[in-house]
Protein backbone atom coordinates (compact mmCIF):
# COMPACT_ATOMS: atom_id res chain seq x y z
CA UNK A 1 0.00 0.00 0.00
CA UNK A 2 2.84 2.61 1.19
CA UNK A 3 5.07 1.71 -2.01
CA UNK A 4 1.93 2.58 -4.49
CA UNK A 5 1.15 5.73 -2.96
CA UNK A 6 5.21 6.90 -3.06
CA UNK A 7 4.98 5.63 -6.55
CA UNK A 8 1.83 7.87 -7.12
CA UNK A 9 3.89 10.85 -5.26
CA UNK A 10 6.96 10.52 -7.35
CA UNK A 11 5.26 10.39 -10.56
CA UNK A 12 3.42 13.58 -9.52
CA UNK A 13 6.51 15.22 -8.44
CA UNK A 14 8.08 13.88 -11.84
CA UNK A 15 5.12 15.47 -13.79
CA UNK A 16 4.76 18.60 -11.31
CA UNK A 17 1.48 17.67 -10.61
CA UNK A 18 0.81 19.45 -7.32
CA UNK A 19 -0.44 22.71 -5.96
CA UNK A 20 1.77 23.89 -2.74
CA UNK A 21 -0.47 25.40 0.04
CA UNK A 22 0.87 28.85 1.23
CA UNK A 23 1.19 27.30 4.51
CA UNK A 24 4.15 24.93 2.67
CA UNK A 25 5.50 28.50 0.74
CA UNK A 26 6.09 29.97 3.57
CA UNK A 27 7.62 27.24 5.99
CA UNK A 28 9.76 26.69 2.80
CA UNK A 29 10.84 30.62 3.00
CA UNK A 30 11.05 30.43 6.84
CA UNK A 31 13.77 26.85 6.51
CA UNK A 32 15.07 28.25 2.89
CA UNK A 33 13.89 25.15 0.79
CA UNK A 34 13.18 25.61 -2.86
CA UNK A 35 10.30 24.11 -4.68
CA UNK A 36 13.43 21.77 -6.84
CA UNK A 37 14.37 20.67 -2.92
CA UNK A 38 10.66 19.73 -2.45
CA UNK A 39 10.49 18.03 -5.84
CA UNK A 40 13.98 16.48 -4.75
CA UNK A 41 13.02 14.93 -1.30
CA UNK A 42 9.61 14.01 -3.00
CA UNK A 43 11.87 12.09 -5.65
CA UNK A 44 14.30 10.10 -3.40
CA UNK A 45 12.05 9.89 0.12
CA UNK A 46 10.32 7.63 1.45
CA UNK A 47 7.30 7.52 3.87
CA UNK A 48 7.69 8.30 7.11
CA UNK A 49 4.08 8.39 8.65
CA UNK A 50 1.22 7.27 6.87
CA UNK A 51 -2.33 9.75 7.79
CA UNK A 52 -4.86 7.82 6.22
CA UNK A 53 -7.71 9.26 7.94
CA UNK A 54 -6.98 12.42 8.63
CA UNK A 55 -9.60 14.66 9.55
CA UNK A 56 -8.71 16.71 6.16
CA UNK A 57 -8.21 13.62 3.94
CA UNK A 58 -5.47 11.09 3.57
CA UNK A 59 -1.89 12.60 3.67
CA UNK A 60 1.17 11.24 4.51
CA UNK A 61 4.92 12.40 6.24
CA UNK A 62 7.51 12.02 3.45
CA UNK A 63 11.34 11.76 4.52
CA UNK A 64 13.69 12.72 1.98
CA UNK A 65 17.13 14.68 0.77
CA UNK A 66 17.75 17.74 -1.19
CA UNK A 67 20.19 17.54 -3.82
CA UNK A 68 22.57 19.31 -1.77
CA UNK A 69 22.09 16.19 1.12
CA UNK A 70 20.16 18.01 3.38
CA UNK A 71 17.11 16.89 4.63
CA UNK A 72 13.50 17.83 4.56
CA UNK A 73 9.86 16.39 5.35
CA UNK A 74 7.06 17.11 3.36
CA UNK A 75 3.25 16.31 4.39
CA UNK A 76 1.60 15.81 1.26
CA UNK A 77 -2.17 14.63 0.26
CA UNK A 78 -2.32 11.05 -0.93
CA UNK A 79 -5.54 11.00 -2.53
CA UNK A 80 -6.23 13.45 -4.14
CA UNK A 81 -5.53 14.64 -7.80
CA UNK A 82 -3.39 17.31 -8.04
CA UNK A 83 -1.33 16.15 -5.04
CA UNK A 84 -1.36 19.09 -2.63
CA UNK A 85 2.09 19.88 -0.65
CA UNK A 86 0.29 20.93 2.62
CA UNK A 87 3.64 21.95 4.84
CA UNK A 88 7.40 21.80 4.66
CA UNK A 89 10.26 21.65 7.06
CA UNK A 90 13.29 20.50 8.08
CA UNK A 91 13.17 17.72 10.65
CA UNK A 92 15.34 18.90 13.68
CA UNK A 93 15.06 19.23 17.38
CA UNK A 94 12.75 19.95 19.31
CA UNK A 95 10.22 17.50 17.18
CA UNK A 96 13.02 15.33 15.91
CA UNK A 97 16.20 13.94 17.31
CA UNK A 98 16.83 12.58 13.55
CA UNK A 99 15.35 12.91 10.10
CA UNK A 100 13.99 9.31 11.31
CA UNK A 101 13.34 9.60 14.78
CA UNK A 102 10.24 11.56 16.39
CA UNK A 103 11.83 13.31 19.85
CA UNK A 104 10.05 11.03 22.67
Amino acid sequence: MLKSKMKQIRSDAITENFLVSFHAREEMANDKYLLSDVIDGLLNGEILEDYPKHKRGACCLVNGVTESGRPIHIVCTTEKSPMAIITVYEPKPPKFETPTKRRQ
